[in-house]
């Protein structure tokens, strides 16, 4: 099985970030990034007003039950791409776009790390090129998109339930 990490850049709602560190712990994900104004759990030596702190925690929980604590995370302003690279792994974007392989037709390597975009428009261009590979979940209703943290669910089923394709 892969080992995944998560990067989630300028994820705003603090129930998808909740949703996510919950799907990330039932997949077994070894880190999550957190970067850019995604909302993040209390961290030591926290900087941020003690009641913002405070506010975005509980609301994380609410989701998470309790995953934020389970899975380690971090928070950095800007994803550090280059110093994932350099751990080895595959930096896979999920977005739609031209150069993307449909997730049933994707076969993942050993080390991937997994970069979510913003809520509504996704990936910036200057995260997209700095991807290696851009994976994308086929639709077949009338909406564009899933929810951040649904999609989260369904690319990491993608990239764990099969390693033999």
């Amino acid at each position: 099985m892969a080992e995944i990490i998560v990067i989630a850049h300028n994820i705003r709602s603090t129930h998808n970030i909740g949703s996510i560190f919950r799907t990330c712990e039932g997949f077994g994900v070894k880190k999550i990034i957190l970067s850019g104004y995604s909302a993040y759990p209390r961290i030591e030596n926290d900087g941020r007003l003690p009641h913002i702190v405070n506010k975005l925690t509980i609301q994380i929980h609410k989701t998470a039950l309790d995953a934020e604590t389970m899975v380690p995370f971090e928070h950095q302003e800007q994803p550090d791409l280059s110093a994932i690279r350099e751990d080895g792994y595959t930096i896979v974007g999920l977005e739609q776009n031209k150069t993307s392989i449909l997730l049933p037709n994707y076969k993942p390597p050993q080390k991937i790390a997994l970069l979510l975009g913003e809520e509504v428009k996704g990936l910036t261009p200057d995260l997209l090129e700095q991807c290696d590979q851009l994976i994308e979940i086929p639709m077949s209703g009338k909406k564009e998109s899933f929810n951040v943290s649904v999609a989260t669910g369904i690319a990491l089923y993608g990239l764990t339930v099969d390693s033999s394709r």
